[in-house]
């Protein structure tokens, strides 16, 4: 706790130094000095420490559910319910989303399609056994920037994905590739997509004979057939995009590359270690 911090080294350097350093006002460092908190506010406000830390490190976009999830694998015991009562206390409420639709599905096409093999069974008992992936837009100054992603649906991972201005074939093909590329999947792997002209062209459908996957395709326009992709989509938007106005394609993308590779890649991990596995001894914070 930064108060703590500074009575602890106030023989050691300036108080006035370190509320600056610190980010902390004096007379609110001073007001704790002459009224002690009892042991259980003292609790609340060390842990309120670490909330708004992982808060302001989700760029202001994390809920209490991601925060508790976060607290959890740092090894911090507290309850969900106190984490979500402290955040309304700070006033830690994630950005909400902007509301706008494009287009990224062209399903009136005459291409053959595959059937729904997955059917929503929306679970994988190891990685590498099912694979979704979909295509979502940014917009930027200079026109939409299209995004087509490869889940691992065992991690909820991104293991594959590429940008484009254009809604090509080429923009899915380099995305699966990529994925091809980093995991090698063992045959058999099932690969769920939309009936979209892109997945169900010659050359998309080519390469997934090649590597031996098995095709399975939603019903036509219907979202929820592939709703870890749809999530991943929304949580993508919310936490980045929607906040963003890019002046070209290229800032969005190391944007883009920066989100996919390090920020969700750690949060999904997160949860995924909190969801799947029993925790390990945790320090209470308490």
């Amino acid at each position: 706790m930064k108060y703590q911090f500074i009575a602890e080294h106030d023989q050691q350097y300036p108080v006035t130094l370190m509320c600056r350093v610190l980010g902390v006002v004096r007379s609110g460092y001073y007001r704790w000095r002459k009224a002690p908190l009892g042991k259980r506010k003292m609790a609340d406000l060390i842990l309120s420490m670490h909330i708004k830390d992982i808060f302001e490190q989700s760029r202001d976009t994390y809920g209490s559910y991601r925060i508790y999830a976060e607290l959890l694998d740092e090894g911090i015991r507290c309850g969900r319910e106190r984490v979500a009562r402290l955040a309304r206390e700070n006033n830690l409420e994630p950005k909400a989303a902007r509301r706008f639709k494009v287009m990224t599905t062209d399903s009136n096409h005459k291409l053959p399609v595959a059937p729904n093999v997955l059917d929503r069974k929306f679970t994988a008992e190891e990685p590498d056994k099912i694979w979704l992936t979909d295509i979502t837009y940014v917009p930027t100054a200079e026109g939409w920037l299209y995004l087509a992603a490869v889940m691992d649906l065992y991690s909820r991972r991104i293991v594959g994905w590429a940008m484009s201005d254009s809604l090509h074939r080429q923009l899915v093909i380099d995305a699966l590739q990529m994925a091809i590329a980093v995991r090698h999947p063992p045959p058999g792997l099932l690969h769920h997509s939309d009936r979209g002209s892109q997945y169900a062209s010659e050359d998309y459908q080519a390469l997934l004979t090649q590597t031996q996957m098995v095709g399975s395709m939603s019903r036509k326009g219907n979202c929820y057939d592939n709703a870890p992709m749809e999530s991943f989509f929304g949580t993508f938007k919310t936490e980045l995009t929607f906040h963003c106005d890019y002046p070209t394609r290229n800032e969005a993308r190391l944007d883009i590359f920066e989100y996919i590779e390090v920020f969700f890649t750690i949060g999904s991990g997160v949860i995924q270690r909190w969801v799947t596995k029993a925790q390990p001894s945790m320090k209470p914070c308490h």
